[in-house]
């Protein structure tokens, strides 16, 4: 497999490449070829059936959406394999134009997941974020980590809802305990690393607050590709979205196979909130 020695592109998930490496991948792919292979004989490899493919037509960019729905369906989504559909598919010419741009995604990627050494303390979990910790509760030699229900994605503008759902959800019979980041980390710590290890070890589940300005936001993009790259499929209920207000844009396709927990319709507002916390109260 072409490319950089050091990296080991296999154990790099494809939420890794960015928007400009999936535009670049879609101008090489979306175009109908009758000499080489386009996205339909990709998505074949990958594992779409023949009816799936033929909806991915009516698509403007095929190539965008079959990436986003393999990354969440599929366990072996990562960089290693999608490079080696590509050499399968004999597009080589894709693989050298763009290894360069997948390479430094990659290293972006690596560098995010950079931590501080752990303290070596005995019987303290190897996932420790150093002693000072992490959330605002955390012990500060790092032997009791702050654990919660669920995650809270959301952007700055829906701000006033994440409060309504705190009021709701904590501060009521429900006593839920969400993590909600500028109020519970501890500022001066790398945003994507923190993230991350909130999302897959301190908290259950993540609830995204879906909104016109959060499909624009590239933290709300990384979190929620995240979220469904640890459980593909949505073999768990890991992953909950949440839209609190109509929208102009549309619904993010990555998250289309999800059951959405909707507050935009006044005949189901009353349950709403007890929906949410059942969800978010499961083992």
């Amino acid at each position: 497999m072409a490319g950089n020695s050091e990296i080991d592109y296999w154990s790099i998930p494809l939420i890794a490449l960015n928007v400009k490496v999936r535009k670049s991948l879609g101008l090489y792919l979306n175009p109908s070829n009758t000499v080489a292979a386009d996205w339909a004989n990709v998505a074949e490899i990958m594992g779409f059936s023949y009816l799936e493919i033929k909806n991915y037509e009516k698509h403007d960019n095929p190539t965008k959406k079959i990436l986003e729905d393999w990354q969440a369906g599929c366990k072996q989504a990562n960089v290693g394999k999608l490079l080696s559909i590509l050499e399968e598919a004999e597009r080589t010419d894709v693989v050298t134009d763009l290894i360069k741009f997948i390479d430094q995604d990659c290293m972006n990627y690596l560098k995010s997941l950079e931590r501080e050494p752990p303290v070596q303390v005995d019987e303290v979990d190897s996932w420790t974020s150093g002693k000072n910790g992490i959330t605002t509760n955390d012990d500060p030699m790092g032997h009791t980590p702050e654990m919660f229900d669920a995650f809270i994605c959301y952007c700055q503008s829906d701000i006033t809802f994440v409060h309504e759902m705190i009021r709701q959800l904590e501060q009521t019979d429900y006593k839920l305990k969400l993590c909600v980041f500028d109020r519970d980390v501890l500022p001066g710590t790398c945003v994507w690393t923190i993230t991350s290890e909130l999302i897959e070890k301190r908290c259950k589940r993540m609830v995204a607050v879906i909104s016109d300005d959060y499909i624009e936001s590239d933290a709300c993009d990384f979190q929620t590709k995240f979220a469904l790259s640890l459980c593909p499929g949505a073999q768990r209920k890991r992953l909950i979205p949440v839209m609190y207000k109509p929208m102009k844009k549309p619904f993010p396709s990555i998250l289309r196979f999800l059951t959405v927990c909707d507050y935009t319709r006044p005949c189901t507002q009353s349950w709403f909130w007890g929906r949410l916390a059942k969800a978010l109260s499961l083992p």
